[in-house]
């Protein structure tokens, strides 16, 4: 038997840092959207549980025993599986990939043994994007990643992805951000008849931490204002801590087309286009 499950790119559409928790955690409001494009992980009969790590995007990604996926294999009491990775977003950009994996994983193997998943507060432990990864729908997330709220109706919109290539680690933009208490999202959220609905009530919202991850790597500026300057690109901004950033249009046409001159203009750029997860 071979069981196969996808692991999404996760993207913050908006994100608020709302204030922080005596244990140094910071508290957010984010409305989260996944991706057609994404990991995925393969598991099959093996002896012991192993990880293999395959892809365009595996190099420095390690199969050791504090890899996400094989702390989430242990978590559901894995045994002689073998599992592989298919790793095509790049590592530590701010778009939920070893999240996404791990969740993937608890997937994967409640669906490949029959068992119940794990408790919240363990799910948690693996990583605060993790519980919101485990549902794959457009959803609210609060407090330190615990508090999910699916939302009922989304429209559908297409995004390109672009990651300059540079690791900014989630601590140095959290230790960068001056204000730790801003005002978090509407209590309730508007239902969006179409996506130029959508769009507009982005435009008015804002990623906290985009602002200290420019000034760590001002690249990440450059992203954002290029994808901006695409034809249709209805909003562009960063996504969770960074690197990457997102341009939001309305056809999957302006989409393919604004990624092609994104490629071609900065060739060492990581680009993607892709629709958003139904």
């Amino acid at each position: 038997m071979t069981a196969t499950e996808r692991a999404p790119a996760k993207i913050n559409l908006c994100l608020n840092v709302t204030g922080q928790r005596a244990d140094g955690y910071h508290l957010l409001d984010s409305l989260v959207v996944f991706t057609e494009f994404g990991d995925r992980l393969t598991a099959q009969a093996g002896q012991g549980v192993t990880l293999a790590v395959q892809g365009p995007e595996a190099a420095g990604l390690g199969a050791g025993p504090d890899n996400l996926v094989l702390r989430a294999a242990r978590l559901m009491g894995a045994q002689d599986m073998a599992l592989v990775l298919q790793k095509d977003l790049p590592l530590a950009s701010g778009i939920g990939g070893g999240s996404s994996d791990a969740a993937a994983c608890l997937r994967l193997i409640a669906r490949f043994t029959g068992r119940a998943l794990p408790a919240p507060a363990d799910i948690l432990a693996l990583g605060a994007d993790v519980p919101v990864c485990l549902g794959l729908h457009p959803c609210r997330m609060q407090g330190v990643g615990e508090v999910v709220t699916p939302l009922a109706v989304l429209p559908q919109f297409w995004l390109v992805l672009a990651n300059p290539r540079v690791e900014v680690p989630t601590p140095q933009v959290f230790r960068a951000l001056v204000q730790r208490d801003n005002p978090p999202l509407p209590a309730h959220l508007p239902a969006w008849p179409d996506a130029a609905a959508l769009f507009d009530w982005l435009r008015a919202q804002r990623n906290d931490l985009e602002a200290p991850a420019c000034a760590l790597a001002p690249v990440i500026a450059q992203v954002r204002d290029a994808l901006a300057a695409t034809q249709g690109c209805a909003l562009a901004r960063m996504s969770g801590s960074g690197a990457t950033c997102f341009g939001l249009y309305a056809c999957a046409a302006q989409a393919e087309a604004a990624a092609q001159a994104l490629r071609l203009a900065h060739p060492g750029w990581w680009v993607v286009a892709t629709p958003r997860l139904l």
